[in-house]
């Protein structure tokens, strides 16, 4: 007779550190699967007690005592329903990254993570101690195999639970957010399952975690790799599936789903990544500097579907240099975006620095240097006005600044430091000027928000009388190119001249990419979108005297 098996694939939003939060969702969720879905077995993401990644906290006593305890209740409380679920696991050898089976009240297995990952975003050597070997466990009668997340990129594991008489894999994971992640895992999974010809059921979590993103996409894949079903992206979600094993083959429910595109995703992963750190740090809102550029203006559109519009101020903050079709375009935004907004001048604070630091900088401080002649001081002083201004009205109104500095400029530190760097998130932190622009017209696809002048405007700080970023920096395309050869391939400065780029102009961006480390080092936290990215990816000296 053949075996069924609904299996719920829970793809949940889970915040790190809120355990107790955390053991209700899961409870919640297990009991609606059961009920309302009618499934035979619940699968949670990894570390789902905890939430991911929860970091040094794992290294606090009371904290894996309460994740233990937690565990324990979830156990007693729920039934009739098999329960896999991610946690840490305390052991004589060192803590675990684990996940057990649960049934009744009883463990009926218990799997320990075995590839732990060191590299990018990942430190979990630092927590936790390899797995050794598989985990098979009967659910109605049916052999199936345990693993967590990156041993799904390694063979052994998958041969090991074979050898066991897995004829299933059941998998939590926890897996960032990368623009092509998805490729990259539906490749992986298809080549894991035909391996050893057996079907995955792949769980992920979905969320924002300080710079890291969860999007979800979790999916059963068949025993040749072909998706049979999928739970979406940036959403919590419940999917059952069902799955009928007779003595040679399994069959699996197959319906179909159309993969969004990327820029599509990258949009979706901002905005979850603004609302998640936003709620879960209890902020009342966002405040964005508006000056009638693109970037800011993006950053608006994603801070207002991400918080509602309702929740989101808008501040123009217009000096000596700003264009009138800067305001103009700045105040046509938040009227089609439907946010309130305030304009401050930033003249009477300026001319105030001004007039209180002439004396000093008319000083000469060695005979070769005069410095009362307008520079860069004169252009940063206005950046660091309009920084204080919105901090200000950060603390008045209980709402975070979102800073508006893209990927190409944070490289190369064309950005001023406690000015427009100043703010408590950078949203397009990891978004190259070229995706701000793709970004951008995908937004107005959707409705057109942005006004056109804005996206076809040369970009300009207007720090200056006609000023144009093209003064300081070479074209984004060919910036941006630099930057991905350089910092995601990791290639070297030949390497990047070989690609037809000239080597004055590769030579010095990577020197501004060295020589602003320190910028980058004292700039808020930002949604990670690809790897190596600026921040938990990259983690270069301050100091140092390699210049390759």
């Amino acid at each position: 007779m053949p075996t069924h098996l609904r299996i719920a694939l829970a793809q949940l939003n889970l915040f790190v550190g809120d355990i107790q939060g955390n053991l209700t969702k899961l409870i919640n969720t297990a009991n609606k699967a059961k009920e309302t879905l009618s499934a035979d077995v619940i699968v949670f993401p990894e570390l789902s007690i905890t939430g991911y990644p929860p970091e040094d906290l794992l290294f606090r006593k009371e904290f894996i005592t309460e994740a233990e305890n937690a565990l324990l209740e979830f156990n007693s409380t729920v039934n009739g329903i098999y329960c896999l679920v991610g946690h840490p696991k305390a052991t004589p050898n060192g803590l675990l990254n684990a996940c057990s089976l649960l049934y009744n009240g009883k463990i009926i297995g218990c799997y320990a993570k075995q590839h732990l990952p060191n590299y990018g975003v990942f430190d979990e050597c630092r927590y936790f101690t390899s797995g050794r070997g598989p985990c098979v466990v009967p659910i109605k009668g049916i052999p199936v195999g345990l693993m967590i997340c990156e041993d799904l990129w390694y063979n052994a594991p998958i041969e090991q639970a074979a050898e066991a008489g897995a004829r299933l894999i059941m998998s939590p994971n926890a897996s960032p957010f990368e623009i092509d992640k998805h490729e990259q895992r539906q490749l992986t999974l298809a080549q894991r399952a035909a391996l050893d010809h057996l079907p995955i059921v792949y769980v992920n979590c979905v969320g924002g975690q300080d710079e890291l993103l969860f999007d979800g996409g979790s999916m059963v894949v068949d025993s040749e790799g072909k998706i049979c079903q999928h739970a979406g992206f940036f959403k919590e979600t419940v999917l059952p599936v069902d799955f009928t094993f007779s003595e040679k083959d399994v069959k699996i429910q197959t319906r179909a789903f159309e993969v969004p595109g990327r820029d599509e995703r990258a949009y979706q992963a901002l905005v979850l990544a603004v609302h998640d750190y936003v709620k879960h740090n209890h902020f009342k809102g966002a405040i964005v500097g508006v000056s009638g550029g693109i970037d800011s203006a993006l950053t608006l559109a994603i801070a207002v579907d991400a918080l509602g519009k309702e929740n989101v101020t808008a501040v123009l903050m217009p000096s000596r240099y700003t264009a009138d079709i800067s305001n103009e375009d700045a105040i046509l935004l938040a009227k089609n975006l439907g946010v309130n907004y305030e304009t401050i001048s930033i003249e009477p604070v300026f001319n105030c620095f001004l007039g209180n630091l002439k004396p000093v900088f008319s000083k000469k401080f060695s005979a070769s240097v005069s410095n009362d002649e307008v520079d860069t001081t004169e252009e940063n002083l206005q950046s660091r006005c309009r920084g204080v201004i919105l901090m200000a009205l950060s603390n008045k109104t209980g709402r975070i600044v979102l800073t508006t500095g893209n990927r190409s400029e944070m490289a190369v530190g064309y950005a001023t430091l406690y000015g427009d760097m100043a703010g408590g998130f950078a949203v397009l932190k990891d978004v190259p000027k070229t995706l701000v622009y793709k970004l951008t017209h995908y937004r107005n696809q959707l409705n057109p928000v942005v006004p056109q002048r804005i996206i076809e405007r040369p970009p300009t700080a207007e720090l200056a009388p006609d000023q144009r970023d093209e003064d300081s920096l070479p074209p984004y395309p060919i910036l941006d190119k630099i930057l991905y050869l350089y910092l995601n391939e990791q290639k070297s400065i030949d390497e990047i001249i070989a690609e037809g780029i000239s080597r004055d102009v590769v030579l010095n961006v990577i020197r501004l990419i060295h020589k602003n480390e320190y910028k980058r080092r004292q700039a808020p936290i930002g949604a990670r979108i690809d790897h190596n990215a600026f921040g938990r990816d990259r983690r270069y000296p301050v100091s140092s005297g390699f210049k390759g």
